[in-house]
């Protein structure tokens, strides 16, 4: 009898075993990381920043953003970052001006305040130029940014080198990121600043992981990897990773290769359903940055969807960013920590060297 219960016993040991073991290999989908609520989390954190501020004795920050064309996305991108302006504090009433004029305005009561100047698609390169010139000059606008792309007849880099180096929230000026290749504190560019946040504050580790980053633009992808790559231990500090770039030349199977032994993945190379499953090692972390209109087959409406297969990279990921509510927010979070710091770099910058900055 007790050799009996003692087979009994042992059986149901197994049996425990057999089933833990089973639990153990039936992995559990990707963490959503929620872009939304880190967003949110720094939109607060700008908001105390804004308030030690001007407790301090300053006046708020004040965000110019000039619009040229009717690009609808860029309409929506713009749209989104005043209110974000909003969020963080009060914007500053919407200002009336003509095409042909630009109107000072003086600051609200209270948070970062925002104005949007609107321009004609037709507007020439020079006019533009002079705009820009004005708004580095006014000394009650810190942050200044002019929405990308603009039309075929104007020269995005030149434009882009127009605008000071200490107002620059989109860090897209030549002097911005050449101090970021050097690992000195700069403007960083918003969506891979974005991009890097969410993988600090996730706890996503980066030393010495492999990482592989689909796409090279250089507001976007080479930023990212510069952030990844760098040295921690500098004045910017970096990832510390090991990183490869891929890009429209890449053949699809080397990119697999290289994303098959990556610890993190970065999709910004705007195509769909660039990276799927079979492209993805167990556990890896997939930031999908990509933002790219479809028609959905069954509706016939058009949605957004990313770079990313998301229903089936969950499955295999540990962590993955959806499309849209993940790098997006982050985006525009990022340029309201900008604004605020284009608005303490007044005090670094004496406006006869941000003329000359700009000059040059």
């Amino acid at each position: 009898m007790a050799t009996l219960r003692a087979l009994r016993k042992l059986c149901q040991h197994s049996q425990h075993q057999v089933c833990s073991l089973h639990m153990s290999a039936v992995r559990q989908e990707a963490v959503v990381i929620s872009g939304k609520k880190l967003a949110r989390q720094i939109r607060e954190e700008a908001q105390a920043d804004v308030e030690d501020w001007v407790s301090a004795g300053h006046r708020r920050p004040h965000l110019s953003v000039v619009l040229v064309g009717d690009n609808a996305a860029s309409h929506s991108y713009v749209l989104n970052k005043t209110r974000a302006a909003a969020d963080v504090g009060k914007k500053r009433p919407a200002p009336s001006y003509s095409h042909s004029e630009l109107v000072s305005l003086s600051s609200s009561s209270a948070g970062i305040t925002s104005e949007t100047i609107m321009k004609p698609s037709d507007i020439g390169e020079e006019e533009l130029l002079d705009l820009i010139y004005k708004l580095n000059t006014d000394h009650h606008v810190d942050g200044l940014l002019v929405q990308l792309p603009l039309p075929e007849h104007i020269d995005e880099r030149r434009v882009c080198n127009a605008v000071s180096p200490s107002k620059d929230v989109d860090g897209f000026h030549v002097m911005n990121v050449g101090r970021m290749c050097l690992d000195q504190s700069t403007m960083l560019p918003a969506t891979p600043w974005g991009v890097w946040e969410i993988i600090k504050r996730t706890g996503i580790p980066t030393l010495g992981k492999n990482v592989v980053v689909a796409g090279r633009s250089k507001n976007v992808g080479m930023p990212i990897a510069m952030l990844l790559h760098t040295d921690g231990r500098h004045e910017r500090p970096g990832g510390d990773a090991t990183v490869t770039i891929s890009h429209r030349y890449t053949p699809k199977e080397q990119l697999r290769q290289h994303t098959q032994i990556a610890d993190i993945v970065v999709a910004a190379a705007g195509i769909p359903n660039l990276i799927t499953a079979d492209m993805i090692k167990e556990g890896a972390a997939v930031i999908d940055v990509g933002i790219n209109r479809v028609r959905d087959p069954l509706t016939g409406k058009s949605r957004l969807v990313g770079d990313v297969d998301f229903e089936g990279v969950r499955q295999k990921a540990s962590f993955i960013t959806p499309v849209p509510g993940g790098v997006g927010p982050m985006t525009v979070a990022m340029l309201m920590k900008n604004t605020i710091k284009a608005a303490k770099n007044i005090l670094l910058y004496p406006p006869e060297r941000v003329r000359m900055a700009a000059a040059s």
